[in-house]
């Protein structure tokens, strides 16, 4: 009995221990997925007006004349900074992406599907396969248009980006 009660004692000190390790491992997983999520977004940081440089202020004034401003933020990709103005006009989303001396890089404005081009919007639907197409914005670029579907697939959202011919259109660098 002595040694049952021994050995009984050992298997509770052990599996103590193993329960320890899977804590510590459950643990050390979430901390390293939320690091990654964080690397994945580390790049875009929320900020208020006054953090914007003057030209950024007066170029994002200028561009949400009548509109509300619900957000502003600044990004580093590849080493490059970017201010991002995201608002609503007219009940449909704006975002304004502007460089430090203040010129609009890039405008995404959504837009009925009714008026996004026949073959781009063709292009957009065969690729969402069935998926639901939650809004389609214009996105307009180095004097390029591009329209950019949002769509919800198996849970998931994604973005499917093409040219208003329905060719594959890559992100801006």
């Amino acid at each position: 009995m002595l040694q049952f009660g021994l050995s009984d004692s050992s298997h509770h000190d052990s599996q103590g221990e193993n329960m320890k390790k899977t804590f510590s491992f459950v643990l050390g997983s979430a901390l390293i997925m939320g690091f990654c999520a964080a690397a994945a977004i580390a790049g875009e940081t929320q900020i208020t007006y006054n953090d914007l440089p003057a030209a950024v202020q007066k170029t994002a004034q200028r561009e949400s004349q009548g509109a509300t401003v619900w957000r502003y933020s600044k990004e580093v990709e590849n080493g490059k900074v970017e201010y991002e103005v995201e608002m609503t006009a007219g009940g449909k989303s704006r975002d304004i992406s502007i460089n430090p001396s203040g010129k609009v890089v890039e405008i995404e404005q959504q837009v009925s599907l009714n008026t996004v081009p026949v073959a781009a919007m063709t292009a957009i639907r065969k690729e969402a396969a069935g998926a639901s197409i939650r809004k389609v914005e214009e996105v307009r670029a180095n004097a390029e248009i591009a329209y950019e579907a949002q769509i919800l697939s198996n849970g998931k959202r994604q973005e499917i980006r093409v040219h208003a011919d329905g060719s594959a259109a890559p992100e801006r660098n």
